[in-house]
């Protein structure tokens, strides 16, 4: 059940605990994808998740604006802090579970989102009336993610099955073009790049000119069925302070 699309009365007559938190971002894909892939990408996997599962499940607005600021050199990118972007996911879970929508999982799309979201769902779990977890869709998605980069394969996979109008498909060429094939700048084990526009001319990573709409259908299945796992276990998780 999509808390956008439905009133309050029929909210309240839905039995469930279980809430589904989309998690994405604002910011640049190359320029081929859009500026909200993550969050595009976020969205269909939790609605595709919640549609599976055999028990009802709240779906909960999507998070548009994370943290991204290692892409503000291109225009569009929005960003918060880590403190600002954990507080408000925070808050977000504490209204679902006032509504006793307490076991929420952090559908997320966007890799800079991981490490806060894995401190602030450690939070939630240890000291608030609620159990959080994230769920990284494209790192459940089998071998896969080995090819996950930043508006490559993976990403425009996905867009081109769910969102075939916002690939710009005549522009994969200039994208892989541009990109880079690698995160970073390493050197000890150490990534010296802090900013995706010091390895990527065009923010690109990875190359889009291997996505198409097949992988995209493969990709999202993989990713339903580990989410349905996942609501599976979340379903029979405590729920309350640690402390």
């Amino acid at each position: 059940m999509n808390l956008q699309t439905e009133t309050w009365t029929d909210v309240a007559d839905v039995e469930t605990d279980l809430a589904l938190l989309p998690v994405g971002s604002t910011e640049q894909h190359g320029p081929h994808a859009p500026l909200g892939t993550d969050t595009l990408d976020a969205e269909v996997v939790a609605e595709r998740g919640a549609e599976r599962y055999d028990d009802p499940v709240v779906v909960a607005p999507a998070v548009p604006v994370g943290v991204a600021e290692e892409h503000r050199a291109f225009s569009g990118t929005l960003w918060t802090s880590e403190s600002t972007f954990r507080s408000y996911v925070r808050d977000i879970v504490g209204s679902l579970a006032s509504h006793g929508w307490d076991r929420v999982v952090l559908v997320n799309g966007h890799g800079g989102n991981v490490d806060a979201l894995r401190e602030v769902s450690g939070t939630i779990t240890r000291h608030d009336e609620a159990f959080a977890v994230p769920f990284t869709w494209f790192d459940a998605v089998g071998d896969h993610s080995a090819d996950m980069g930043h508006g490559g394969p993976l990403e425009t996979s996905l867009l081109r099955h769910t969102n075939p109008e916002t690939v710009h498909e005549d522009r994969l060429d200039e994208a892989a073009d541009g990109g880079s094939d690698g995160w970073g700048e390493w050197q000890s084990g150490v990534n010296l790049a802090f900013d995706s526009d010091e390895f990527t001319e065009n923010g690109v990573v990875g190359d889009p000119r291997e996505s198409s709409a097949e992988r995209g259908e493969t990709l999202l299945e993989l990713a339903t069925e580990s989410l349905v796992e996942l609501l599976d276990a979340v379903a029979d998780r405590p729920v309350g302070p640690r402390d």
